[in-house]
């Protein structure tokens, strides 16, 4: 099992940067798949970035370019780097976790067991 606490969140904006950060204890974060996802008011949640336990990424369409995750194995630490940010990102953002998730479906909610609190981010036009 592994515990993660988002931060990082605030308002930005348009075309303006946040760096979001998961802190993970418990198990070793770098023995997991982990991934940002994110919900927007009166949407479903949707991924939005991953990384593997090796540290191979994915990311939606919409948002590579923009916004690069990584991992600090050293600080138990995932990060993602959001750049040229615009008032459709507004959102909550999670950072969920688990131990075997087949790389196509990275991006998928439903493959996760481990979620934080979450870190609300504001983008104004």
């Amino acid at each position: 099992q592994v515990q993660l606490m988002e931060s990082g969140g605030g308002s930005a904006q348009a075309g303006g940067s946040l760096r979001l950060s998961c802190a993970a204890s418990g198990d070793a974060s770098s023995r997991y798949y982990m991934g940002w996802f994110r919900q927007a008011p009166g949407k479903e949640r949707e991924g939005v970035a991953a990384i593997t336990s090796g540290g191979s990424t994915r990311y939606t369409d919409s948002e590579k370019g923009r916004f690069t995750i990584s991992k600090d194995n050293a600080k138990n630490t995932l990060y993602l780097q959001m750049n040229s940010l615009n008032p459709e990102d507004t959102a909550m953002y999670y950072c969920p976790a688990d131990r075997y998730i087949q790389y196509t479906r990275v991006l998928n909610d439903d493959e996760y067991n481990y979620w934080g609190q979450g870190t609300k981010v504001s983008v104004s036009s």
